[in-house]
């Protein structure tokens, strides 16, 4: 997985835990929200009442967040993270939304799985990295799906159990 595709995976992993967890389910008064997010999202007022709902939650959702980041650097990281955002076509976009939505639809397990082998991944050398997707990218559709079946079948038989 490219940086920018897991940059947009983990955009897209908060925001739906952000949307799931908020009380913005029908959208947001202007006046229910807090002193800062008027202050942040001032340039936003004149059209906040003709706005979607869900737009309405987003850019609440948004502001919340800058507000908690403690630093600079964090502010930077998630200017950067939209402006990739932003710079994807509506294609890249729907695909990235529907590959989040199947994510979601996985078991627990499965999800757990999935974030624990990343985690790993992430974990590896940057060169060790780099040598296994260029190796995936060399194999044709056929040799990933038997590839990724081994090592699911030899994770499966490592597990205590």
């Amino acid at each position: 997985m490219s940086k920018v595709a897991r940059v947009r995976a983990v955009l897209l992993l908060l925001l739906g835990g952000f949307l799931a967890a908020s009380g913005y389910a029908d959208g947001v008064e202007w006046e229910n929200l807090s002193e800062d997010q008027q202050a942040l999202l001032s340039a936003q007022q004149d059209q906040w009442a003709d706005m979607e709902a869900a737009r309405q939650e987003r850019l609440a959702l948004g502001a919340e967040r800058w507000l908690t980041m403690k630093d600079d650097a964090q502010r930077e990281a998630a200017r950067e993270r939209f402006n990739q955002w932003q710079g994807l076509s509506d294609a890249d976009r729907a695909r990235i939304k529907e590959r989040y939505d199947r994510f979601r639809r996985l078991p627990p397990e499965r999800r757990d799985r999935i974030r624990d082998t990343y985690r790993r991944f992430h974990r590896l050398p940057l060169e060790r990295r780099q040598k296994i997707r260029d190796h995936f990218r060399q194999l044709t559709p056929e040799q990933r799906r038997d590839r990724l079946r081994e090592l699911r079948k030899r994770r499966a038989t490592d597990r205590p159990g």
